[in-house]
């Protein structure tokens, strides 16, 4: 991330306040946390399956979970303990879900919470949990205590890159991200990991994120802040159109930058809210890009819509279609499954005035397509790793736009070998 005008969602914001700018470090250049990796024994690999987070001084919480009827007993667990509005810690297993694993489940993800909070003396109320993996299997509980263990004996302040790759499942590479910016006479920092490459359709909202700040921010503020950071970017991605019975992400502020508390209305609030909403897309967008057998990342974008919600239905028409999505991977613009799918999407729109391009290049105008010249020029630019696919409807001035990934062969090799 570089530096971007913190006035791009409510304007107003002052001078001193107005840029942020990206540093590397993800949570560990937060004040006040540190956190640990370690190897457990939960993945065959004997790669790094658990995490553990903490904050120094209290600090407030905020979190979105998934939306999906089915839901993982660490989400269970951590919903009610938002309610407290407080936050220690949070531990992360990967390479077993705990999902649909029952009483048992549920037992397993409160006796993770209540071991952490022992060995790190805090309230097990403020200890939250997260899982990712294989779904319908029991935690390993002795595995998951020794990991405990290790990690709390691990934590540092440089430890955020170790936990950032003991969450992975399929993921091919860590994601992190963070952003300073200005508060006064002191610097504030938002930094974050996150996890998932496959099961990518979030509605919060296999996707996690931990987000930490080192601002004082109140929890109901810090949740409203959350919220529209999360809706723009998390629920803005897509791989394959499936929701995770685990989906999670968590954001706490502790206030050890001692920069004076943010309040919303203020110019400092405004440009803690765009610094949120960077860190969040920077780590939605590197989900994207790696998604599961992916090669390209793709940004849907439709203008001229009726309706914000038209507009929305016609985004994930387009970004979640197999026969668009394979199109893409074939880097041939097959522009007929295009307007297939905006015209299934539920939106409203007279097909013949509909403008199709691939970034400037037009491939459609007024609903006909521009002929093999055309196409030929748009499919060079499909080569390319990154891309916006964009649709006019000429219905209105609503606008949305969502990212999305081709499909390929790897898609189905990976999921079909996903157990094994």
């Amino acid at each position: 991330m570089g530096r971007a005008g913190a006035g791009q969602r409510e304007g107003k914001v002052s001078a001193a306040d107005a840029y942020l700018f990206g540093i590397p470090g993800g949570i560990s250049a937060v004040k006040g946390a540190r956190s640990a990796g370690v190897a457990c024994g939960l993945k065959r690999t004997g790669q790094p399956d658990l995490a553990l987070v903490v904050s120094d001084s209290p600090a407030t919480v905020a979190a979105t979970f998934t939306t999906n009827r089915v839901q993982a007993a660490p989400v269970q667990v951590s919903r009610r303990n938002l309610r407290g509005g407080k936050f220690a810690a949070i531990v992360v297993n990967s390479g077993n879900a705990n999902a649909c694993t029952g009483r048992q489940g549920l037992a397993d993800a409160e006796a993770m919470a209540l071991e952490v909070a022992r060995v790190l003396k805090r309230p097990a109320g403020q200890v939250f949990v997260a899982s990712t993996g294989v779904i319908g299997r029991s935690l390993d509980m002795d595995a998951v205590r020794k990991g405990i263990a290790e990690a709390a004996a691990r934590l540092d302040v440089a430890g955020g890159s170790e936990a950032a790759q003991a969450i992975l499942t399929t993921d091919s590479t860590p994601k992190e991200a963070a952003i300073t910016f200005a508060a006064g006479k002191r610097r504030v920092t938002i930094g974050g990991m996150a996890k998932g490459s496959g099961m990518i359709a979030p509605r919060m909202a296999t996707m996690l994120a931990v987000i930490a700040t080192d601002a004082a921010v109140a929890a109901g503020s810090l949740q409203k802040a959350l919220r529209l950071a999360v809706d723009a970017s998390f629920n803005c991605i897509t791989v394959d159109g499936d929701t995770s019975t685990n989906d999670m992400v968590l954001c706490f502020a502790n206030g050890a930058s001692g920069a004076p508390a943010l309040r919303p209305g203020t110019a400092a609030f405004r440009t803690f809210q765009v610094g949120l909403d960077m860190v969040c897309l920077s780590l939605a967008k590197m989900i994207a890009r790696d998604g599961e057998g992916a090669t390209k990342l793709v940004e849907v974008r439709i203008t001229g819509a009726r309706t914000p919600r038209e507009a929305r239905l016609a985004a994930e028409a387009v970004a979640n279609s197999p026969l668009v999505k394979t199109t893409l991977f074939g880097e041939d613009i097959n522009w007929g499954r295009v307007m297939a799918a905006l015209g299934r999407s539920g939106a409203w729109f007279d097909p013949g005035v509909v403008d199709l391009s691939v970034d400037e290049l037009p491939v459609v105008r007024r609903g006909v397509g521009l002929g093999s010249s055309a196409e030929a020029a748009v499919n060079h630019r499909l080569r390319q790793r990154e891309f916006a696919l964009v649709a006019n409807l000429h219905a209105g001035r609503a606008a949305a736009r969502l990212w999305t990934t081709d499909l390929s062969e790897g898609y189905v090799r990976i999921n079909a070998g996903y157990r094994t």
